[in-house]
């Protein structure tokens, strides 16, 4: 199973960042959006990265270069159709990737490999819009992901051991560690980290410290780079609050409640980074 042309659904922090390596290692790359606006904006995040690796002396622009011509535009999702994979990152929301898989599933040909970049939902579920389930199979890329080692790949119920094998052997092609994952709620990163983080915020909300505190806790005595808080808000506190519902919904446990003050920043608009204020401004 040879893969040498790949589509990549979603031209946002994570697609870019998806496609950006993906064109570094020599793959063929259709960098899909429905908008030309998001296009641009992946297609200058993914410059803005490599200039900063020619700085750096990492590459040569000819190599910068090199990767870039590597990286074809597309607005259409029918330009899937002479794909070998298609990694599928837009927005985490069930209903909106099974209408993309079912497209996919039509448009694709028969050996085709449709991967998610879910960073929660079951993979199972969003095969099951599919004719080809076996075919199907999550690739959680962390953030940011030129940088980040870790890809989890998550069997579905029906994922065929080829399958696992050539995303396993691609991915360590992007110079990247695969870790095999069941498929359940929020796999294993988020499964862990989610739960840390929504315990940070009850631990403000009730009051036991600062939001400072809280972080410097964290990242002085468990040697975390980053504080839960400050992570919280790079991540969006939009997407921290999505995962904590599908790890509730998902096991049923009262130990994964959302807190009430991540529910409260959502409604308010305080997603984070992206919004410029969450636990912390960024005005």
């Amino acid at each position: 199973m040879t893969i040498q042309k790949i589509m990549v659904i979603g031209a946002g922090q994570m697609g870019s960042g998806i496609a950006q390596v993906c064109a570094q290692a020599g793959f063929e790359v259709i960098l899909n959006d429905r908008e030309q606006q998001f296009y641009d904006r992946g297609i200058q995040t993914i410059t803005k990265n490599l200039s900063r690796n020619v700085e750096k002396g990492r590459m040569t622009e000819d190599q910068k270069q090199a990767v870039l011509s590597n990286i074809t535009k597309s607005l259409s999702i029918e330009d899937a159709n002479d794909v070998d994979l298609v990694i599928e990152a837009a927005v985490e929301n069930m209903e909106i990737k099974q209408s993309i898989f079912k497209q996919l599933d039509e448009i694709t040909p028969k050996h085709t490999i449709l991967a998610t970049n879910t960073s929660s939902l079951p993979i199972t579920e969003i095969a099951a819009a599919t004719n080809r389930p076996e075919q199907v199979i999550g690739m959680h890329f962390m953030n940011p992901v030129p940088v980040m080692k870790l890809v989890e790949i998550i069997r579905g119920l029906a994922t065929s051991d080829e399958v696992y094998t050539a995303i396993e052997e691609m991915t360590k092609k992007l110079g990247k560690t695969p870790v095999e994952v069941n498929d359940f709620p929020g796999f294993v990163s988020n499964r862990i980290l989610m739960p840390m983080i929504n315990e940070a915020i009850y631990t403000l909300y009730e009051g036991v410290a600062t939001k400072e505190a809280i972080d410097d806790v964290m990242k002085m005595g468990m040697n975390h780079p980053m504080g839960p808080l400050q992570l919280a808000d790079f991540i969006g506190l939009d997407t921290c609050l999505y995962i904590m519902e599908i790890l509730h919904e998902g096991f049923g446990d009262s130990k994964y409640r959302p807190c009430p003050l991540l529910r409260k920043y959502v409604k308010a608009g305080w997603l984070g980074k992206k919004s410029g204020r969450g636990f912390y401004s960024y005005e």
